[in-house]
């Protein structure tokens, strides 16, 4: 009876008594609680664990292949196809399951520029997830709730497990989107995060055609309205950067940029949690409370404090809240066009600036690359030397588009607008990991403050020879010999022959792009020779 039902679509699935439909804030968190689905800690924020996936399961996601998505998509290992048969089956499936057990339907939106935004409906089989979403997404308005028609619906059913052989998944795990249905079709997986990264990877396919460039970045904005963007893969700074106390955050991780400025596609942040204090960073420390979702974060037994610095479960422990739980920021998520935008990268290799000023055709290089480095151990299979990690416009598992699309919309809204385009470091310095120090938080936010203010734009540059950047001699509140890399290392030798070994990884790695020959040209210099 469920499979008849479902060949209707995903709306059979939203009626009947076992449908719980926007509920509150403290309805979701009793309903979770409740079903032992979380736990409440002391501080108010509402506790769960995701069992082994404690992360997103790349190999596991697919897109639909049809009429609509065969000639555009970017197919590969990122973008995997999946047959529109096997989708509907399985989706028959995964609603057969749903209806026998109680749900939380949620009307939200993506996008807090209403003139972009996407009507989203989400439905899920955990009151947590629920909850977590509620959090992360726009929230709707009373009057925009009566009014709300969802262009694109989410099922989660983190306890429906697939059958490779039957189902035509890869493992139990999936996250299949169909752009002709509009539904993304989650399953096996209790990371919530899924969710949420799906609805950005929805955005990336729809917006372009608007004329919006979908950004994964971080965004505030200063007293003057002008906005700063902050790329960067997980683990650069891309949340704790933006959280700055003399500048209104619009938002830590997506967002979109439109003829009229920049937008939040989220009304929430998703912050990591390893290693957290209120003194390293006070924002967000401050806003885990009650409303926050804790995704394996340890809780001390007696006294049912968050420990943030246990990573039994996983290193990726997680805080889900709203943005107005961040003090200074923008309500609504929106800010006008920016003038600094920043690449974050933690080499780890240990070569690149701190800082480095770049041209035009060396911030769509750098764009295309999307560069940082794994740590040695950190992952089974790494052995003692850093790992390259090269996630184009840093945002590949989220873009089904080919990154030349992106690309050039990032080369057009930099001549648009003027903005200077900065390369960060916030890894290591003065040697490789192993040998040399990570960048001290307080060093780099001086000179996130020295970029936004307009101040390091006023300094010299000098180009430095192996990556071809420009550097300034000097920055407020930076030692001057942390500036130039290779004055930091006691080896010169080894910073060339290191220096040397990267700048050829740059290389091979862009040979795989469509890119203007202008383009390819402002990477790297020669290798140079190793010593």
């Amino acid at each position: 009876m469920g499979s008849v039902k479902a060949r209707t679509g995903a709306k059979s699935l939203v009626k009947g008594p076992h449908v719980h439909r926007n509920l509150s804030v403290p309805q979701l968190i009793e309903a979770a609680i409740a079903r032992g689905e979380a736990s409440l800690a002391s501080n108010g924020a509402l506790v769960a664990l995701t069992g082994a996936r404690t992360g997103r399961s790349p190999r596991d996601k697919f897109i639909v292949r049809d009429a609509a998505t065969g000639p555009v998509v970017n197919w590969g290992k990122v973008n995997q196809p999946f047959d529109p048969a096997d989708f509907q089956a399985l989706l028959d499936r995964v609603i057969e399951h749903m209806q026998e057990r109680d749900i939380y339907v949620l009307d939200l939106f993506a996008g807090a520029d209403r003139g972009y935004r996407l009507p989203v409906q989400v439905v899920a089989e955990y009151a947590w997830h629920a909850l977590f979403v509620k959090q992360l997404l726009i929230r709707p308005t009373e009057a925009e709730l009566a009014s709300h028609k969802p262009e694109f619906t989410v099922i989660a059913a983190p306890e429906f497990e697939a059958v490779p052989e039957r189902d035509g998944t890869k493992s139990s795990t999936f996250i299949i989107t169909d752009f002709t249905r509009k539904l993304i079709l989650i399953g096996g997986t209790r990371y919530a995060g899924e969710m949420k990264k799906s609805v950005f990877g929805a955005l990336n396919f729809l917006l372009p055609d608007r004329d919006v460039f979908p950004m994964h970045c971080s965004a505030n904005i200063g007293a003057n309205g002008e906005s700063a963007l902050f790329f960067g893969l997980s683990g650069t700074g891309k949340t704790t950067l933006s959280a700055a106390p003399r500048r209104r955050l619009i938002g830590d991780d997506e967002h979109g940029w439109s003829a009229d400025g920049v937008f939040n596609f989220e009304g929430g942040c998703y912050a990591k949690c390893v290693d957290l204090t209120e003194e390293k960073e006070p924002q967000i420390y401050h806003a885990i409370r009650f409303g926050t979702v804790l995704e394996n974060v340890v809780i001390d037994e007696r006294q049912g404090v968050p420990d943030f610095t246990d990573m039994r479960h996983t290193e990726n422990t997680r805080a889900a809240y709203p943005i107005e739980f961040i003090e200074n920021a923008a309500i609504p998520s929106m800010g006008g066009h920016p003038k600094n935008v920043l690449f974050l990268t933690a080499d780890a290799f240990g070569v690149l600036p701190p800082i480095a000023k770049l041209t035009l055709e060396q911030a769509m290089y750098h764009f295309f690359s999307g560069y940082t480095a794994k740590l040695a151990g950190t992952e089974a299979g790494l052995g003692r030397e850093p790992v390259p990690e090269f996630s184009t416009c840093f945002a590949a598992p989220f873009l089904p588009l080919p990154p030349k699309t992106y690309a050039a919309m990032l080369g057009r809204r930099l001549r648009q607008h003027n903005a200077e385009c900065w390369l960060v470091n916030t890894g290591w310095i003065g040697g490789a990991f192993g040998v040399g120090k990570r960048m001290s938080l307080p060093h780099t936010r001086a000179i996130v403050d020295a970029v936004l203010d307009g101040r390091l734009a006023k300094m010299e540059f000098i180009r430095e020879p192996a990556f071809g950047l420009h550097i300034p001699t000097e920055c407020p509140g930076v030692p001057q010999e942390l500036l130039q890399p290779r004055n930091a290392w006691q080896d010169k030798a080894a910073y060339d022959a290191q220096a040397a070994l990267l700048a050829e990884k740059f290389t091979a790695n862009f040979a795989r792009f469509d890119a203007p020959a202008e383009v390819r040209a402002a990477g790297p210099p020669a290798a140079m020779p190793r010593a």
